[in-house]
């Protein structure tokens, strides 16, 4: 029996992981299906459901009577396919194109298709769906596991009018993208999160037209990985959530200058890093369009418990930011956030040989690495005055919180906040504050109180630089917000 077995080679298999696989029953095993079924049946228009309900014609040949079954049915159906311009058949087990030119011909106005979570295995099956639509604008093949093509690809018409394409959890490479791309000449909208990204490249002469990257969930090997995506000429958008990225630099650019990367980055997410250094922030003033940033969830967040005076530090970093996690930036916040990073480090900027004397004003390099918007502050709103940069008193009166009364005499279904603040804040912070809490339209605000103890008496907060202990606020006072 063994001799007899002997003459029989062991039986080999490829599994898709290299190092692992399992045998299951055909019958047990999924094949899928093709596109135009999957299509059918999401929608309810398979053929099975048409005989079932369809009608009866009748046509005469001769001496001959011929009867169609569903005639009405399918002449319905076919009309309501071509009408369908977004399919989503997520999850449908498509796995082939199905015949040719089979999806042209019954769905002709196709514009946005959702393929993600089937059984595609291979980019050349997404080609052959794709090249039988031809006004095709919007395509997720996410969480498809998938064989990328090993050498460049030429420009076709295929996706001349792709826009969108989201490849999420496709375990493409970066250099996998770069051989695809010359067939996307027209997209605008590249989402590639979790496909185990580390490395980039320099995209030459493709992607040229991207106004949106989402590489989040890829652990890139560093900050300066980006560096070989920062000539994108008109990306817009930047997505690096969970990307284990711990500093960001621009070395083309020095203190208090604009760096040539990212000509047009206006929003940048960096949610959920490793940068755990202010230097970082720094350098995002650098960006020339920066507009919005997202940098919840990294360390350098932890560097200051209150999440007050940690958003007002951003805002004074980063110079033309509007945009802050989500919250829109009042220019009264600015405003306030800029007077008092000027004041709070005014006397390291006097220690490091900085001058309200123009002749003698010479920060040391190490300040201006520190604080490179330091200067540009000093000439907006003047050098720090010596009254300025005193300590604190250490009585416990200077820095007691005041309980007040905040109304709107304009908006009677404002109803009335109550609101510890402290006797030093600034009128300037008070009206930050007050933006966002009571979420009023960006207009400039007017504020005054109304004392306890004069009623009838309402005096105007009309000095922004001035705290509230100035104005001898006292608590139970009534704070009134006009706009």
């Amino acid at each position: 029996m063994e001799r007899f077995l002997g003459l029989f080679p062991p039986p080999t298999f490829q599994s898709w992981h290299p190092k692992g696989g399992s045998f299951i029953r055909p019958n047990k095993a999924n094949f899928g299906v093709d596109f135009l079924t999957a299509v059918k049946n999401r929608y309810g228009l398979s053929d099975e459901q048409d005989v079932q309900h369809g009608t009866e014609n009748t046509l005469v040949f001769g001496k001959k009577t011929v009867e169609f079954v569903g005639m009405d049915s399918i002449a319905e159906q076919q009309s309501r396919l071509n009408q369908l311009v977004d399919i989503s058949v997520r999850e449908c087990a498509v796995s082939h194109a199905g015949q040719k030119e089979e999806i042209s011909r019954t769905c002709a106005n196709i514009r946005h298709i959702n393929l993600s979570k089937n059984l595609i295995s291979s980019w050349e099956t997404v080609t052959a769906i794709a090249s039988q639509v031809q006004n095709l604008e919007i395509l997720n093949i996410s969480e498809n596991k998938m064989k990328f093509p090993s050498t460049s690809t030429s420009a076709s018409s295929v996706f001349s009018k792709l826009r969108i394409l989201a490849l999420n959890q496709t375990e493409i490479t970066w250099a996998e993208v770069l051989l695809c791309a010359p067939g996307w000449p027209a997209l605008e909208e590249l989402y590639l999160t979790s496909n185990n990204i580390t490395v980039l490249e320099r995209p030459d002469n493709v992607l040229q037209t991207l106004k949106l990257l989402d590489l989040s969930d890829n652990q890139l090997l560093d900050g300066n990985q980006l560096h070989l995506i920062a000539h994108l000429p008109r990306l817009e958008q930047l997505i690096l959530r969970n990307t284990g990225i711990s500093s960001i630099n621009f070395p083309d650019a020095g203190f208090g200058c604009k760096t040539k990367m990212f000509p047009s980055l206006k929003h940048l997410a960096i949610n959920g890093n490793k940068i755990s250094q202010w230097s970082s922030i720094n350098e995002l003033d650098k960006l020339p369009s920066l507009r919005s940033l997202q940098c919840h969830n990294n360390p350098v967040m932890d560097t200051e418990k209150n999440p007050e005076t940690l958003r007002q530090l951003i805002i004074a970093k980063i110079g033309g930011l509007e945009v802050l996690n989500k919250s829109e930036i009042l220019p009264a916040e600015r405003k306030g956030a800029e007077l008092d990073y000027r004041k709070i480090f005014g006397n390291d900027w006097l220690a490091a040989g900085g001058n309200c004397n123009p002749e003698k004003n010479k920060p040391s390099e190490e300040f201006l690495a520190a604080h490179p918007r330091y200067p540009l502050l000093c000439l907006k709103y003047g050098a720090p005055e010596e009254g300025e940069l005193k300590g604190r008193q250490p009585s416990t009166l200077k820095n007691q919180l005041l309980t007040l009364t905040i109304k709107c005499p304009e908006n009677p279904e404002q109803k009335p906040v109550e609101k510890k603040l402290p006797e030093s804040m600034t009128i300037q912070r008070v009206k930050g504050l007050l933006y966002r809490l009571l979420k009023i339209p960006g207009s400039e605000l007017k504020l005054s109180y109304e004392s306890s103890k004069l009623e009838g008496k309402e005096v105007e907060l009309d000095n922004d630089l001035k705290p509230l202990q100035f104005y001898s606020i006292e608590n139970g006072d009534c704070v009134l917000v006009r706009w």
